[in-house]
């Protein structure tokens, strides 16, 4: 496939860095110093001008490319590149990426013609809020029409042996409808054969049934219950998509925001939220305003330093779950090493979104774990694959995990006498290197 990124940001440097092995690309930006360190990692060519001129466009081959990825930092920029991509490459798929809530409300109205708008802080937003209502977890993706969950979660180092960790999987007391997909433990990954066993400071990646899910939670959790009362730092963009996300979900939302005439705009656009203006990190108000005994507390700020310095401090005060923005890829292991629960780049969030589209039309849907070392694919099954008709105790052992299968409208969680069958949808976990084998084999 001929791809054209225009972008090449983060969330550009994300996409070429998933794409540039099995696709032909080009990238166009402004600053030549982005392009020459892409063009020296990665065989892709590359060209210094504006995405939203028409003659860059066709002078980067925009006529035979097959899709047209717009993922500057600008969003008008980025709608301008799609809607001149549908004029000269009419045949090509087109996606948008905006910071702005509204141009993907005015997209799903049909009023912009592009054939996909990736919003970064809904993208952003909704990730954080599935993470929120599973104890536990630090990634959680939706499948099927949120019949099946990925979920990756912390066990704690100090969590007792039990019937579920500690125990040999074979004898394990696993939720039902679930599957245990990998073990990450101290960097090395483990195949979780029926001798493996869940032990304290793994983390084990799951893929399962919403109920299961809240029971995998509840026993890597000690019996906590998801946050309800959650007190959002920050009232840029991220900060009000995920105060309106979890208030739609029914959580008690606090939302501290240090410039008065921006607190006063979100306190009219959420009316639901309790908004301060204050820094938030003053002992007065954090005593005054009991911010300590929120259940979960999310940074949004737009300063890494800053983010890190209140989520390390709402910790000490007795915040017990903690989520930061962070703006530097390199810096999310940093955030975690440091304390915090779990560190989000939106970058990332939304160049998994858009990386789906470039890959086999049967993936209906895909995600990146652990930094891109393992995917989950939401793929349908050819009506000539190869492991049709063969018990699933009889397919071999390849390192990849069926995990679910969507059937017509029913999720199945396979056992060893069930069969894939044409045109199910299978929920895949795969190593990255390994994703071509799977889409060829099904």
């Amino acid at each position: 496939m001929r791809i054209l990124v225009i972008g090449a940001g983060q969330v550009g440097t994300t996409i070429v860095e998933a794409l540039h092995a099995d696709h032909s690309l080009v990238v166009v930006d402004t600053d030549p110093d982005r392009l020459g360190v892409l063009a020296y990692r990665y065989d892709i060519m590359t060209l210094e001008g504006n995405g939203a001129s028409r003659r860059v466009l066709r002078e980067a081959g925009i006529v035979d490319c097959d899709l047209v990825i717009a993922c500057t930092s600008r969003d008008e920029v980025n709608i301008v590149c799609g809607i001149l991509a549908e004029k000269l490459a009419p045949k090509a798929r087109t996606i948008v990426r905006t910071r702005n809530v509204e141009y993907l409300e005015v997209w799903l109205e049909r009023q912009l013609d592009v054939d996909f708008v990736v919003s970064s802080e809904l993208e952003t937003a909704n990730a954080i809020a599935r993470v929120i209502g599973l104890p536990a977890a630090r990634q959680t993706e939706v499948f099927a029409e949120g019949q099946v969950l990925m979920v990756e979660f912390d066990v704690a180092p100090g969590m007792s042996v039990g019937e579920t960790v500690g125990r040999e999987l074979r004898e394990a007391v696993i939720p039902p409808d679930s599957k245990v997909a990998s073990i990450i433990r101290g960097g090395r990954v483990l195949v979780p054969r029926g001798d493996a066993s869940i032990q304290p400071g793994d983390r084990v990646i799951v893929i399962c049934s919403p109920d299961a899910a809240r029971a995998w939670g509840h026993i890597l959790s000690g019996g906590r219950s998801r946050a309800a009362d959650v007190v959002v730092f920050g009232g840029g963009a991220t900060g009000v998509a995920v105060a309106g996300v979890l208030l739609e979900q029914g959580a008690r939302v606090r939302l501290v925001e240090s410039d008065a005439d921006r607190a006063r705009v979100v306190a009219e656009e959420l009316p639901g939220v309790r908004v301060f203006h204050a820094t938030g990190l003053e002992a007065d108000f954090i005593e005054r305003e009991r911010i300590g005994g929120a259940e979960a507390a999310i940074f949004t700020m737009r300063s890494d330093e800053r983010n890190l310095y209140a989520a390390t401090l709402l910790k000490l005060r007795g915040v017990r779950f903690t989520i930061a923005i962070v703006d530097d890829p390199a810096s999310v292991e940093v955030f975690e090493r440091a304390g915090v629960d779990v560190a989000v780049n939106p970058r990332i969030v939304t160049a998994e979104e858009i990386v789906r589209f470039a890959h086999d039309p049967r993936i209906r849907q895909l995600s990146m774990v652990e930094g891109d070392r393992f995917e989950i694919l939401d793929i349908v099954v050819r009506a000539d694959s190869e492991l049709l008709g063969k018990p699933f105790r009889d397919l071999p052992m390849t390192g990849s995990l069926i995990g679910a299968i969507i059937r017509g409208e029913q999720a199945i969680f396979p056992h060893g006498e069930d069969m894939l069958q044409p045109g199910d949808r299978a929920i895949i976990f795969t190593e990255s290197a390994r994703m071509h084998q799977v889409e060829r084999v099904l």
